[in-house]
């Protein structure tokens, strides 16, 4: 396949998985099977577009960063507590992310397990959304220490490709008594530190490859897909969190164990 349209093709599954609990990165695997590409030599190129998701949050929500950063010059206690929240968020998943990087290529290498995480988290959602008794509506800023560093830890499960970063924050919110909006809305802004530090660490690790030009997969086919995965993460950000605020979870969690079933099938043939 051309890579130009390849580039296309998985910046639309990033920008359409990246934020709803279905797992992008299990999503770009599985798609490497269905279109028959080389995964090792799109890998870096599926990291990095994650920045385009990433900066369709910073764009719907520039608001909320604009009064946070205005705050914070001002040294206002709720800009304090929402940079605060963020960080604890961020912390274990970053920390883990570094000692089990290698571990983590390995399964990122690994379809089927995909495959079974996909069913397995439809099923762990299923079983959230019918025993979680959601809080008050709130915000990311009135959220105290012990839930913005729960949420940080249940962020860690999504190391294992088919989770879903997403749908373990979210959950892990929810399993906490957090309210759904505020639940996506934190999962969000977890995704800007998060991805942006998996980003630059595999930027680094392939810095002179991507520096001499070398391989199929260059500068033009990330810009590509970077711009497709923007696009169409801006319209799925707004869309996702008025929808689940109203009906909630569980025709993800229908459609991750269907979806997961089916890849097994297809992969064990």
């Amino acid at each position: 396949m051309d890579t130009t349209i390849t580039a296309i093709l998985l910046g639309i599954v990033e920008g359409l998985t990246e934020f709803i609990p279905v797992s992008s990165t299990g999503h770009l695997i599985l798609a490497s099977e269905i279109f028959g590409y080389d995964a090792d030599t799109w890998k870096v190129f599926n990291v990095v577009i994650q920045l385009g998701a990433i900066l369709a949050v910073v764009v719907q929500y520039w608001r909320t960063f604009w009064a946070v950063g205005m705050g914070l010059t001002r040294l206002e206690p709720m800009s304090l507590i929402f940079i605060r929240n963020i960080l604890l968020g961020f912390l274990p998943s970053a920390v883990l992310g570094l000692l089990l990087k290698d571990y983590i290529d390995i399964m990122l290498g690994s379809p089927m397990i995909v495959g079974w995480a996909l069913v397995l988290g439809g099923i762990a959602i299923l079983a959230i959304e019918k025993i979680a008794k959601p809080g008050p509506a709130s915000g990311v800023a009135q959220l105290p220490v012990r839930q913005a560093l729960g949420v940080g830890l249940f962020q860690c499960i999504s190391m294992i490709p088919g989770v879903s970063r997403s749908g373990a924050t979210i959950m892990g919110a929810l399993a906490m008594g957090i309210e759904r909006r505020t639940a996506a809305e934190f999962s969000f802004f977890l995704a800007i530190p998060t991805m942006m530090g998996a980003t630059t660490l595999e930027l680094w690790d392939n810095r002179a490859a991507l520096a001499a030009g070398s391989g199929p997969v260059g500068w033009s086919e990330i810009a590509i897909g970077f711009v497709v995965a923007f696009v169409v993460a801006l319209a799925v950000i707004k869309a996702f969190v008025a929808y689940v605020s109203k009906a909630g979870f569980a025709p993800f969690a229908w459609y991750r164990i269907v979806a997961g079933i089916l890849a097994i099938w297809l992969l064990s043939r």
